[in-house]
């Protein structure tokens, strides 16, 4: 096997086995691919991820809505928080059902 020197130095792959590069290419495109295919498994279609969006925007609102409601000392303020609660169970059972 023949060195090339540059400036004196050994190369610095001398030792290195031939088609590394190849390999490590190969490997990277397998890796790529094995990635590619999980996450096609893992996809939502767009309407179902809206759907999760909107129920998590929801059940955010309706924790907040319960937390405000235990606090609340103004009598028309807890109606209308009770009126806020009872409109977002009507929207979540309407997600959930979809």
């Amino acid at each position: 096997m023949q060195c090339i020197a540059v400036r004196g130095e050994r190369a610095y792959n001398q030792n290195m086995a031939r088609g590394w590069e190849s390999k490590s290419v190969e490997a990277q495109i397998d890796m790529a691919e094995a990635h590619r295919a999980t996450a096609t498994r893992n996809e939502l279609t767009a309407a179902a991820l809206e759907i999760v969006r909107k129920r998590e925007s929801l059940l955010s609102s309706r924790t907040r809505v319960v937390r405000e409601l235990e606090t609340a000392q103004n009598p028309r303020y807890k109606a209308v928080l009770v009126k806020a609660l009872a409109e977002l169970e009507t929207q979540l059972a309407a997600v959930q059902a979809d």
